[in-house]
């Protein structure tokens, strides 16, 4: 027999044997599960030129920003006879309208649970720039000292020598003779005052520039 035939029949075996361990590890291995595809979400696309109100108000946080649209030729053309205002108990935000176009729309805080801002048609009775409450505030000792920072002047008794403090309400703008009016205070983008709807420092002193007494007033719930 020759060397080749020799060196041939050597090899054959191991040859063989390679290609059964490959068919058996094939064979013993359980095929991989499929798992179902998750479709994913597809992303926002804003349908409205950028810029526009109807893209700021399309975009997903609307009811949370903080972010205030302003259109300047609007507001540049508008005199405190063009000018309404729309106040929207569920999105918290707030609406300067010239000739009923927005003009800006703004974050504000109306009437928590227990002291609801009541929905309807109002006007501006009052404008006071620099204004205290007369109802809500702090009660102080005869030192100065503060003993109540949550204070309702009708029921809260004040020590001798002591005194109430009225809360601050910057560009009070008065809607009702109950006490309903809107001005400076916290906004936390929920409803959190004592009926009154509170508006930014940094909007309030142009919406109280816009308008007068006798400027319309909606209150709305949708």
């Amino acid at each position: 027999m020759s060397f080749s035939k020799i060196a041939l029949l050597l090899a054959l075996p191991v040859v063989l044997a390679s290609c059964g361990s490959k068919d058996l590890i094939s064979s013993d291995q359980p095929a991989a599960p499929t798992l179902p595809t998750v479709p994913s979400e597809p992303e926002f696309v804003n349908p409205f030129p950028e810029g526009t109100y109807d893209h700021f108000k399309a975009e997903p946080n609307y009811k949370k920003t903080y972010n205030v649209y302003r259109n300047h030729y609007l507001l540049s053309s508008m005199t405190p006879d063009s000018a309404s205002l729309v106040i929207n108990l569920g999105t918290q935000r707030a609406q300067l309208l010239h000739d009923g176009q927005v003009a800006m729309d703004y974050p504000v805080a109306t009437g928590k649970s227990s002291h609801p801002t009541p929905p309807g048609e109002y006007k501006i009775l009052e404008k006071i720039k620099d204004k205290r409450s007369n109802t809500y505030g702090r009660i102080l000792n005869a030192s100065g000292g503060v003993v109540n920072s949550d204070a309702d002047a009708r029921k809260d008794k004040i020590p001798a020598g002591g005194k109430f403090l009225g809360a601050s309400m910057p560009y009070w703008m008065r809607f009702t003779w109950t006490g309903i009016g809107h001005h400076v205070g916290n906004v936390p983008r929920y409803p959190a005052s004592h009926g009154c709807i509170r508006g930014k420092r940094s909007t309030m002193p142009e919406v109280y520039s816009k308008v007068k007494v006798g400027t319309p007033v909606s209150i709305v719930e949708y």
